[in-house]
C-alpha cells in the first residue's frame, strides 16, 4: 500500500522519517499577507509549465529520497500525482499557520471527491517543528481517521470564512460545531486575538512584544524566535516585520531600531547587522499603549492583512475578546 504523506514547512523530519513513499510539504504562510490569487493556486497545483521557485507544489519535496516510480510524477497535477497512492495521510501541527493549511487543503479536496476518498487525518498534539526523525511516532500511535463528509465540509466552511473580506464568519465560526477538526477552535481563537485590541489597536503577538521589551528583552534578535518567549503565532521572517511596524511609524512605541529604518525587507543581510547593533525601549507612546491608556492607531498607519481581511485604519476590525466592527 502506497502512503503519501503531505504536512507543512514544519514537517520536514517526516520527509526523513521513511513511514511514507513519498512526503510532500506546504509552506504557505496563510497566517501573514493578502489571500493568494485564483489564477497562482490554479498554476501551483497544475502541471509543471513555467512557474517560478516555489510556485509549484512539487517544490517542496526532496525528491531524490523517493522511488524512481514517485520521482517521474513531480512535474504533473497535483491531483494526477496523488493518483498512484491508496492512502494521503495529513499531518498538520496544532500552530494556527498548520491548522490554516489543512482546512485550506480539505477545501480544495472537497472539489475532488476521489481523491478525498483516500485521505486520513493524522491528529498530531505536538510540535512537528522540533521532532527529529527518530522521535516522531509510528503511524499506529498517532490517532487518525478517516476523512468523511464530516472533515471536508468543516474545513471547506472554515476555510471559505478565514478568507472572507471580515473576520465575522470566523467569528460565527466559534459558535459552530467544529469536532470534526478537533485542533481547529485553538487556532481560530489565537488568530482572533491577533486582530486589533479595542483599546490598545494592536494585535495580542504585538502586545507581547511591547511586554517583552518593558521585561528589559531588549535584543531585538531575542525578539524575532517565534515559541522562545510566548509569541508562536509568526515566524522568524515575519517577527521582525512586526517589530519594524512597531518602531517606524510616525509615533513609535519602540526606540531603538533606528539602523534598519528605510531598508528593504528582502535586505535580510543589512537587517541583521542593524539588528545585532541595536537595543529596544519602550517610547512613552508604547509604555502609554502597554497601560491601556492609548491606541498606537490613533498615531500610525494600520496596513495589514488577516485572512481575506485588509485592516487598515478606515477598517480597523477589533478584539475585546469579542469582535467589534470598525
Amino acid at each position: 500500500m502506497k502512503r503519501l504523506i503531505l504536512t507543512s514547512s514544519s514537517g520536514f523530519s517526516l520527509t526523513r522519517s521513511g513511514l511514507a513513499e513519498a512526503v510532500i510539504q506546504f509552506a504557505f504562510r496563510f497566517v501573514w499577507g493578502p489571500y493568494l490569487h485564483h489564477s497562482k493556486l490554479e498554476a501551483y497545483f497544475g502541471v509543471r509549465a513555467d512557474q517560478g521557485p516555489g510556485d509549484h507544489w512539487s517544490d517542496w519535496s526532496p525528491w531524490g529520497r523517493w522511488s524512481p516510480a514517485v520521482r517521474a510524477r513531480k512535474n504533473l497535477s497535483f491531483i494526477e500525482y496523488c493518483e498512484i497512492f491508496a492512502v494521503i495521510e495529513l499531518w498538520f501541527d496544532p500552530d494556527p499557520n498548520d491548522q490554516l493549511e489543512l482546512i485550506f487543503l480539505l477545501d480544495f479536496f472537497h472539489a475532488h471527491p476521489e481523491t478525498a476518498a483516500k485521505l486520513r487525518l493524522r491528529f498530531i498534539a505536538f510540535d512537528l517543528l522540533i521532532m527529529r526523525p527518530d522521535e516522531i511516532p509510528e503511524p499506529e500511535d498517532v490517532p487518525a481517521v478517516d476523512v468523511t463528509t464530516a472533515e471536508l465540509e468543516t474545513g471547506r466552511v472554515s476555510w471559505q470564512a478565514y478568507r472572507a473580506s471580515t473576520p465575522q464568519p470566523c467569528f460565527d465560526l466559534l459558535s459552530k460545531n467544529l469536532s470534526a477538526l478537533p485542533l481547529l477552535r485553538p487556532a481560530l481563537l489565537a488568530l482572533m486575538e491577533e486582530i486589533p485590541g479595542y483599546r490598545t489597536g494592536l494585535g495580542a503577538t504585538e502586545m507581547r512584544l511591547l511586554e517583552l521589551v518593558a521585561g528589559r528583552h531588549t535584543h531585538p534578535l531575542e525578539l524575532t524566535h517565534p515559541g522562545r518567549l510566548g509569541t508562536g503565532i509568526f515566524s522568524e521572517i515575519e517577527m521582525p516585520l512586526l517589530i519594524e511596524g512597531l518602531a517606524h511609524g510616525p509615533e513609535p512605541a519602540l526606540a531603538g531600531l533606528e539602523r534598519a529604518r528605510g531598508m528593504a525587507k528582502e535586505n535580510h543581510a543589512g537587517r541583521h547587522a542593524a539588528y545585532m547593533r541595536s537595543r529596544l525601549s519602550l517610547t512613552e507612546l508604547g509604555e502609554n499603549v502597554l497601560a491601556h491608556k492609548e491606541d498606537f492607531s490613533r498615531y500610525n498607519p494600520i496596513d495589514r492583512w488577516w485572512g481575506g481581511t485588509h485592516l487598515t485604519n478606515n477598517n480597523l476590525w477589533r478584539w475585546h475578546p469579542a469582535l467589534m466592527k470598525p
